[in-house]
């Protein structure tokens, strides 16, 4: 649950809440420059590849692999761009807090984005450097990794945190 959505009130800071609506959105527009910086120099790897001479011998997999990463890639970095489009369109229209919870929204599905688009990335160096099986083990690990850090590990911290065994705030700040 987002902050927005479970806001009370009780932030443990001596602050409005448009002041707190202002911090979240600067700090998701810093996640998001975070996230940006990965998806482009993973991006960048993808587009070198048809350049190499190596390329040319690619199976039909490998190429299928290949194109569907790119297309991770650039529909990642379209998610990564969509809060700055909404914030253009929403702004001075007094919706802080559906930017901040939009917002929020795609932060979550570029996450998963990236872990897609990391995932196939390494199954495809481990499919044409040693082989298939490396591959699709290589991939399949990674995604089950990014799905445990990106997915369990925080769940799994809200609600210690809701248990009142982890932050001293309500909402986790």
């Amino acid at each position: 649950m987002s902050e927005v959505e479970d806001y009370t009130g009780r932030t443990g800071r001596n602050e409005t809440r448009e002041e707190q609506l202002d911090r979240n959105w600067a700090e998701l527009l810093q996640e998001m420059r975070v996230l940006q910086m990965g998806v482009q120099i993973l991006a960048g790897f993808l587009l070198t590849l048809p350049f190499q001479e190596r390329f040319e011998i690619l199976d039909d997999f490998q190429v299928g692999l290949y194109l569907t990463n790119v297309v991770i890639a650039a529909l990642t970095t379209a998610l990564i761009l969509l809060p700055v489009s909404v914030h253009r369109r929403l702004f001075r229209k007094r919706l802080k807090e559906t930017l901040v919870a939009s917002g929020d929204t795609i932060a979550k599905i570029t996450l998963a984005g990236i872990a897609l688009l990391s995932a196939g990335t390494a199954a495809l160096v481990f499919d044409v450097t040693a082989g298939r099986t490396a591959g699709l083990t290589a991939g399949g690990a990674l995604l089950a990794v990014m799905v445990v850090l990106l997915v369990y590990v925080p769940v799994h911290l809200n609600r210690r945190a809701a248990a009142g065994q982890g932050s001293p705030h309500p909402n986790g700040e």
